[in-house]
């Protein structure tokens, strides 16, 4: 993974570092082998226009461009984890020499509808799944539970209630 700002303000840096633990966890999930180029991009116009671009991925050069100049880290997280479900669709062939993504490809290509849904399905539940298990479980290694933990925690919340 390479990574590259752009004209970006000193408080993207540490974007950086969770980036760099989110990558690795995604990557797990979605099952691609290859590496991104993660370009931050500053654009203070693109920031005032309200439906303005959020993030975009360039599968002939394997690039995230994320737009991050007024916008909140989890908000450009979860840009990051949807561009990362087209890589994933990259490495897998699903991306053409001749696919163009055009202003209303989304609305008018049936394959390219279909990316986008996996990639706003699975990009935001990737990313819940790995908030989640940061904030819930103090770390994603203690996320899974056996069924020894299971039923210790059945019967520790059955004494609570009796």
């Amino acid at each position: 993974m390479h990574k590259s700002i752009n004209n970006t303000p000193a408080n993207v840096y540490h974007l950086e570092q969770m980036v760099d633990n989110f990558f690795p966890y995604s990557q797990k999930q979605l099952g691609f082998d290859k590496g991104a180029t993660i370009v931050f991009q500053s654009d203070q116009d693109n920031a005032g226009i309200m439906l303005g671009k959020t993030a975009y991925y360039e599968p002939e050069t394997e690039t995230i461009k994320i737009y991050v100049t007024n916008r909140h880290p989890k908000d450009v997280l979860r840009s990051f984890s949807h561009e990362l479900v087209h890589h994933a669709q990259n490495c897998r062939g699903d991306f053409d020499n001749d696919t163009v993504t055009e202003e209303g490809y989304a609305q008018s290509d049936p394959h390219l509808r279909e990316m986008e849904r996996e990639a706003y399905e699975k990009g935001n539940m990737i990313f819940r799944d790995y908030c989640d298990g940061l904030t819930n479980n103090g770390g994603l290694e203690q996320m899974s539970m056996t069924e020894e933990k299971l039923r210790g925690a059945v019967r520790a919340a059955i004494q609570r209630l009796a």
